[in-house]
């Protein structure tokens, strides 16, 4: 028996260590181990093939029900519905169970086809042809067939299968080059790399010969991420092990690019791959509006168990007499009179149940979702949302948070890539405190660029060339940048010019690339990375050669990367380049003040500076260093932890050789973006990781610091100085007291915080004991409500998800945005309400994890002033309309018990109740919901303010709701009382002539009901017409046509004798009563009485306190009929708040003056002047009219003229 075998399967089953339970092992070729070596245990993988798709043939019916039923309202309808079938109700079991059929047939179509779409996409894909290596041949098999151990061969151009260790390439020094554009959305290329000892396998025999095992993490979703070492087996000898890392690992979605073909063995597969997990879904966001439904639907149905409980009350308090407890023709059975009362009052309580249940709407729910996912599209049409650059417009991701885009309170955005360009250009570098600009000489003396080489000293003294040269040579040689040269690039020929080899870098960084191609400019040109040598040509146009030893590459912790290379003269040196917070601690000697002065006077102008130094190192240290990373890289558990204690070790002792500084130009329109957010009430906060010189800089340049504003710092400088305590409780203080005097005066200052990621967790510490956090919290919450803008910086990715948690979860619960387009944003764009990603140069990680992608910052205005504005508004019409519709629909059959003797008899016919939601008053509102246009497109850009009118979901609070209820329930009352005092004691016929109560039943309850019904579904469509401001031929098609389908039904439905019907209570019924002119009469006065109460509520609203979107909407007006009002609608709003513009103060009575557009200025003024006109008037663009006692001057585009 083999007792390796059997220790092994015992440690991995029962001692449960670590290393077990978190790698795998992989068998190249399923090959098992030479004899001697590790046990061969196989172990079962997923195949690899993709499922995205939800259902399954088998199980889409009873999986897709069980997930519509978990929703509380359909399961409601549910139990509504078996209550009908049980037992004997007033209204047939169809009423309720067509309506529930209609929704969850409908949402079930629209879930199945959206699976049945990625079903096509996953089935597409997983029939991918691929080529696996088989006994030294290539075989064509389909992608789903591949198992993790079989060795892939991929062309160029083809894109990656599986996720795979790269063994050889075609490329002699074992590299290949990667596009990850479907993955992250980087186009640039980026180097992989084989295992040296793998290699030169380069045939389709010897790769099948390779004798080797993998063991690796499990998979995870993190794409820059992979844990791994290989072990190659020769012969007897020891295996020789190697580490893996993310430079080896091809991911699936990936395309292999500018290389012939690669080999490279399958390590993850199907579902376990990283873009497979990276697609899992995402936690669901809920909106504020959905919130709100549920908050009113709960109120709704504490109305609907209060109406039954009266109902059964009243009706054993009516039958208390025996005569009408059993009246003579309805006499019961011997079962109803043996039953137990309480039986009998819980029966009847469901069936009062049953019959007014109509009041909560089930077909608001799927109109919700349908408002939803038709809406999204008006995004992702929206033409001025396109990028020509990009070639790309704005996207949707989930439709569920659409009108949340109209209730933000909070932005919180990241700087670079976001405000910025990200589109670096390298402006000038430092070293030891004298200056170099590329095309310029420190004298001031502009050369051309042919000669700018000579604006480096050629004389300086040995201590200064010797860092002048370190300087450059670091900067040629510090950095992960591919050299494209003499080859053709994605279609771009490249090649020489002037006999010089000109190049073309690319890189995942902007930042290297602006500097190599600024060392370009200064004379050191970086030419190629060439079997492992980098080769650089100097400013003497000599050609110098560096082994790369090792690369420590840059992490968002360190702040920093390294390189250390190996001179033609031997010498060992380590040079560094990093964030100014991560260097100067490390540096032992240099010019630090200097360069130290020269860093911070960059930042306050904006730009982004890094620092460089270098150290040599002995061999026996240069040994050292060898030592801790490869103990580390070999490490399979906690590497990432080991490898950062060996880069501290070795990253040490450093000479400060100098800094450089590099522009990112502010985003087009981003200035004006961030104003007009601030304008619409929303509070801007810039989360980024740039020091806080550099960020406050950008930060005045977007206009989200004014000048006037009064900057609060709250940093881990400052703090040094005095103790936190002091600092938190001084700038609460400061705003506060400013705030109190404020409010007694006219301007109010405006305060900027300012807070950088040291003290920030400071701030959010937890106490000693471990009970919460501490008071600092809440004191800080405090400032920032007082501060119009916050900067924060020097932020980890972690810190930014945590500033969001912190205001999201503060007493006052705001809806908070967050925008980025990095990979370091995606935590923040996921803990906000709404997470917007951009499509940026740093990838597609934030747009593919965000609710909504946009190309550009700019497209953030349209996005919530405009796109959000609608949403919300047309949801909350709709929202409160279903509501408003279903009282009008249901109080008059709660009414009518008490004219019935609380039998349950329903006062409409079963045909109505199934149909009023469905057919009869559905399509009006979904349209509504997705066409209506209050105010213009324009007028909302122009007007940000107009966004405060529906901040803090204004439309969807209480006293809405109990107006929108009290409104249909005077109606109903109307709609009922109406009918019953004109149809009291007599009736008419059709010739108009009077009929006693003996001949009434004729004009009996069918009737009766039939006439409030008409009256309701006229009044309910007409009040949504009156609510319409943006006619379209599709409106007046669907709102006439609803009222025409009505009539249409009504008559057929009441004219035909249909065969499938027991019996026809509804026969004749509607032409009879349509016969009648006192019912003409009748049905259109209540509907106008009911329509009169909201007109005149709006009419007395709109002339006594309008607010800013009417006074916009009369302007509007005002400009279609071709007069303009002259007076700004920026100057006219309602909303509380200080003018920022001390010319737009009204100082007394206002009076207008209607132009015409041709009209001449001056006369008019002088003529309205001259009959008595007001003492204030206001401005309109372009002119602006102030007055000073008895005269004035007018201000037009041009020379100021005096009147």
């Amino acid at each position: 028996m083999d007792f390796n075998l059997l220790r092994n399967i015992i440690t991995r089953y029962c001692v449960g260590e670590e290393n077990w339970v978190d790698s795998r092992t992989v068998y190249l070729g399923h090959k098992e181990p030479p004899p001697g070596a590790e046990a061969y245990i196989p172990q079962r993988f997923p195949d690899n093939r993709i499922v995205s798709s939800k259902y399954t043939f088998w199980n889409f019916i009873p999986k897709n029900l069980f997930e519509q039923f978990r929703r509380i309202a359909n399961f409601y309808f549910l139990g509504i519905f078996l209550v009908q079938l049980i037992i004997d109700t007033p209204t047939s079991p169809v009423t309720s169970g067509l309506p529930l059929f209609f929704v969850i047939t409908v949402t079930a179509i629209k879930q199945g086809y959206e699976d049945w779409l990625r079903h096509k996409a996953d089935c597409s894909l997983n029939e991918c042809p691929a080529d696996v290596v088989q006994r030294g041949k290539v075989v064509r098999t389909q992608s789903h067939k591949l198992r993790v151990g079989d060795i892939v061969m991929v062309r160029e151009d083809e894109t990656f299968p599986c996720d795979l260790i790269l063994l050889s390439s075609s490329r002699p020094d074992g590299t290949c080059y990667v596009t990850t554009t479907s993955l992250d959305g980087e186009s640039s290329h980026k180097t992989y790399y084989a295992v040296p000892d793998t290699m030169a396998f380069r045939t389709e025999r010897e790769v099948d010969s390779l004798h080797a095992t993998i063991e690796c993490e499990q998979p995870q979703p993190d794409l820059y991420k992979f844990v791994g070492r290989i072990s190659i087996y020769r012969g007897r000898e020891e295996p020789v092990a190697r580490p893996l890392g993310a430079e080896n690992l091809l991911l699936r979605g990936a395309t292999l690019k500018n290389t012939q073909h690669i080999y490279a063995v399958a390590v993850y597969t199907g579902m376990e791959t990283k873009m497979a997990l990276n697609y899992q879904s995402k936690s669901q966001k809920r909106s504020a509006v959905e919130k709100s439904m549920n908050a009113f639907l709960i109120v709704y149905l504490c109305i609907l168990i209060s109406k039954a409980v009266i109902n059964t009350v009243l009706k054993y308090a009516w039958q208390w007499s025996p005569d009408r407890d059993e009246p003579w023709y309805n006499h019961r059975t011997e079962n109803e009179r043996q039953r137990h009362v309480v039986i009998r009052a819980l029966t009847d309580f469901l069936a009062f149940m049953v019959l007014f249940n109509y009041i909560i709407p089930v077909s608001m729910y799927v109109t919700v979702e349908m408002q939803k996912f038709l809406g999204s599209y008006f995004i992702t049409w929206d033409e001025e949302m396109f990028d020509e650059e990009l070639g790309e417009g704005a996207q949707v991701n989930t439709s569920d948070l659409n009108e949340e885009l109209g209730q933000v309170e909070y932005v919180f955005t990241d700087k670079t890539g976001t405000l910025t360009e990200n589109n670096m250009e390298f402006i000038e570098c430092c070293v030891d405190g004298n200056v170099y600009i590329p095309h310029a000489i420190c004298n001031g003396q502009i050369l051309s660029a042919a000669s700018s080489i000579d604006m480096i000293d050629s004389s300086p003294g040995g201590y200064r060339r010797e860092h002048e040269d370190l300087f450059f040579r670091a900067l040629c040689l510090c950095h992960t940048v591919q050299v494209k040269e003499e080859v053709t690039v994605d279609g771009i020929k490249r090649g020489l010019h002037q006999g010089r080899p000109t190049s073309f870098y690319i890189s995942s960084s902007p930042d290297e690339v602006a500097l190599v191609e600024g060392m370009k400019r200064l004379g050191y040109t970086y030419l190629r990375l060439k079997d492992n040598y980098m080769e650089i040509l100097n400013k003497d146009d000599e050609i110098e050669r560096f082994e790369l030893l090792h690369v420590l590459n840059f992490d968002s912790v360190r702040r920093r990367m390294s390189v250390i290379v190996k001179s033609s003269s031997g010498e060992y040196l380590l040079f560094c380049k990093g964030a100014d917070s991560s260097i100067f601690p490390r540096v032992v000697s240099g010019k630090v003040e200097q360069v130290k002065a020269r860093v911070e006077q960059n930042a306050v102008e904006g730009l982004r500076t890094l620092c460089v130094a270098y150290r040599r190192l002995l061999e026996s240290e240069y040994e050292e260093a060898c030592h801790h990373l490869s103990e580390a890289k070999l490490a399979l558990q906690d590497r990432e932890h080991r490898l950062a204690q060996a880069y501290d070790i070795i990253e040490r002792d450093f000479v400060l050789l100098g800094a450089t500084a590099v522009e990112d130009r502010l985003q087009e329109k981003a200035a004006d973006t961030i104003e007009s957010l601030h304008k619409a009430g929303m509070k801007v906060w810039v989360l980024t990781g740039d020091k806080m010189e550099t960020a406050a800089a950008t930060c005045y340049a977007s206009k989200l610091f004014r000048r006037s504003t009064q900057i609060l710092e709250l940093t881990k400088k400052r703090t040094e100085e005095q103790s936190l305590h002091d600092v938190l409780f001084e700038l609460n203080r400061t705003v506060l007291r400013q705030c109190s005097i404020s409010g007694l005066s006219i301007d109010c200052l405006d305060f900027g915080l300012i807070i950088d990621g040291a003290t920030l967790s400071a701030v959010l510490k937890p106490n000693q004991d471990g009970t919460g956090h501490s008071n600092y919290r809440e004191i800080f919450l405090e400032i920032c409500r007082n501060c119009s803008a916050v900067l924060c910086c020097r932020m980890a990715p972690l810190q930014k998800a945590q500033i969001v948690k912190l205001i999201k979860a503060s007493k006052e619960h705001p809806i908070t945005l967050a925008i980025g387009d990095g990979a370091n944003d995606v935590s923040m764009i996921l803990e906000a309400h709404v997470g917007i990603g951009i499509m940026g140069k740093e990838g597609r990680q934030a747009a593919r994890n965000s609710d909504y992608a946009i190309p550009k910052f700019k497209h953030l205005k349209k996005m919530l002033l405009v796109h959000g504005h609608y949403y919300y508004i047309r949801i909350a019409e709709l929202v409160q309309y279903f509501f408003y519709k279903n009282v009008c629909f249901i109080f008059p059959q709660f009414l009518y018990q008490f004219f019935c003797g609380f039998s349950q008899q329903p006062l409409y016919d079963t045909a109505y109740l199934t149909l009023y939601n469905i057919s009869f008053t559905s399509l009006p509102i979904l349209l509504y919901s997705l066409v209506e246009q209050h105010v213009t497109v324009e007028t909302l850009k122009r007007e940000p303010v107009l966004y405060r009118d529906i901040a803090k979901n204004s439309l969807l609070r209480w006293p809405v709701f109990l107006y929108w209820t009290c409104l249909g329930v005077l109606d109903a009352v109307i709609f009922f009382f109406g009918a019953y005092f004109l149809f009291d004691n007599t009736t008419f016929t059709s010739n108009g002539q009077l009929m006693t109560t003996n001949t009434q039943m004729m004009f009996g309850n069918w009737t009766f009901g039939t006439l409030v019904f008409t009256v309701l579904v006229f009044t309910v469509t007409l009040k949504l017409a009156l609510d319409t401001h943006h006619w379209t031929w599709i409106n007046h098609f669907v709102i006439w046509g609803s009222l025409l389908f009505y009539v249409i039904f009504s008559l057929l439905w009441g004219g035909i004798i249909w065969p499938f019907l027991n019996y026809q209570r509804m026969y004749y019924v509607f032409m009879q009563m349509l016969s009648s002119g006192p019912a003409w009469l009748s049905i259109i006065l209540l509907i106008m009485i009911s329509l009169l109460p909201d007109v005149v509520k709006k009419v007395l609203c709109r002339a006594m306190c309008p607010t800013a979107t009417e006074r916009a909407q009369d302007y509007e007006k005002l400009l279609q009929s071709g007069t303009a009002e002259l007076t700004p609608l920026s100057s006219c709003h309602s909303y509380k708040g200080t003018s920022t513009d001390s010319s737009h103060r009204h100082l007394g009575a206002v009076e207008t003056l209607s132009l015409r557009r041709s009209d001449p200025l001056p006369q008019k003024l002088l003529a309205h002047l001259a009959e008595g006109g007001g003492a204030d008037l206001w401005p309109i663009s372009p002119y602006v009219l102030r007055l000073s006692g008895a005269g004035f001057a007018y201000y037009a585009p041009g020379p100021e003229t005096s009147v």
